[in-house]
């Protein structure tokens, strides 16, 4: 019996299909079982270098505007969908997950039409449009967030993270997260997020975030993004104060428990890692998301004191809301004992046991 993931685009997409596999791995699913689909983008490095099987579908997303590229989507749907049928088919595929972008349509008609279970993934707040198409053809919804449930409907879980999130452990890892970023037991550090690709404006403001630090007290870890991290060295070099960058981390587990206060975007995943790692963070919402998701995703932990939101057009607000919670023992503690039931940890294990439930 063999079981199909699809994701495709971003890390908030692609990184919880990654985690559902390793957790079907976990329950006995031998890996070759396993066969992933997505397009040309990030995942088509990444699901391979994770050692799955993947599956790559010659498809884009529907442009919102009159695009002449949009008539090529209905060939290219056509061709997709046969090429995951025929794979369903062929090889007894027991049960799919999509997560969501622009593959699920056809993974999800191609599903229905060879009768296989089909589950769906809502990562974010505010459900894409590709999952609100294809859930009533769904076996099972499961959603990220409390908001989305009311769209989607489906059970919340949480999003799938990797097992060493799920296991994290604050305490056991800060000697070794600080000592891979080059920062000491003693300092306070901020740590900066601009997700899988950046964050080009987070990138900007921690320049003047630098400015307002004590040198002797405080340093910043960043995750600029690849595209950034050359840049964001060059500030980093002049800055005066203890500034390590990297383009991307492969292990967040130690940026996590390296960090007393995070700086993010808030992409569903890492609201949802801030949550599980129990880290305090000021977080920008990305201002030309759709039906401004991102805030919608951090809604509920800033709600109830975990978090602090920060909109992008008063960005220069940033700094002097990270001072204070970097100043602030007491305030730091009580936020990361705020995020109580937004900490959920068990999605990946849901996910997998429906699968092979259904499959079984």
């Amino acid at each position: 019996m063999k079981f199909a993931l699809a994701a495709a685009g971003t890390g908030g997409h692609v990184f919880p299909a990654l985690a559902v596999g390793h957790a079907l791995i976990e329950r006995g699913i031998a890996r070759d079982d396993i066969v992933f689909f997505g397009g040309d983008r990030m995942e088509r490095v990444t699901v391979p270098a994770a050692g799955f099987r993947f599956v790559e579908l010659e498809i884009q997303g529907l442009k919102r505007s009159l695009s002449p590229d949009n008539l090529k989507l209905i060939s290219m749907v056509r061709k997709a969908r046969a090429t995951v049928r025929d794979v369903c088919r062929d090889e007894g595929v027991g049960a799919l997950t999509t997560f969501g972008g622009y593959v699920a349509g056809p993974v999800a008609m191609a599903a229905h039409s060879a009768n296989v279970p089909l589950f769906v993934h809502e990562q974010n707040a505010m459900p894409g449009l590709a999952n609100r198409l294809i859930a009533r053809w769904a076996t099972e919804v499961f959603v990220a967030f409390d908001q989305a449930q009311s769209t989607l409907g489906g059970r919340v879980v949480g999003n799938p993270l990797r097992s060493e999130l799920v296991a994290f452990d604050r305490a056991s890892l800060r000697s070794e997260a600080r000592s891979r970023y080059g920062v000491d037991d003693d300092t306070t550090v901020l740590g900066i997020l601009g997700g899988s690709l950046g964050a080009r404006s987070l990138n900007e403001i921690a320049n003047q975030v630098a400015l307002t630090l004590d040198r002797d007290k405080f340093a910043i870890v960043h995750i600029a993004g690849r595209d950034h991290a050359d840049a964001v060295q060059q500030r980093a070099d002049r800055a005066g104060i203890r500034w390590t960058v990297r383009g991307f981390e492969d292990e967040m587990e130690y940026f996590y428990a390296a960090s007393d206060v995070v700086l993010s975007r808030a992409g569903a995943l890492t609201v949802s890692e801030l949550a599980a790692t129990r880290t305090p963070a000021v977080v920008v919402p990305l201002a030309i998301g759709t039906a401004d998701h991102q805030a919608a995703n951090a809604a509920g932990p800033v709600r109830d004191g975990a978090m602090v939101m920060v909109r992008e057009d008063m960005i220069d607000q940033v700094p002097a809301a990270l001072e204070q919670l970097l100043s602030d023992v007491g305030k730091r503690a009580a936020m990361a004992e705020a995020y109580g039931q937004h900490a959920r940890t068990d999605a990946a294990a849901v996910v997998a046991d429906a699968m092979i439930g259904a499959a079984t």
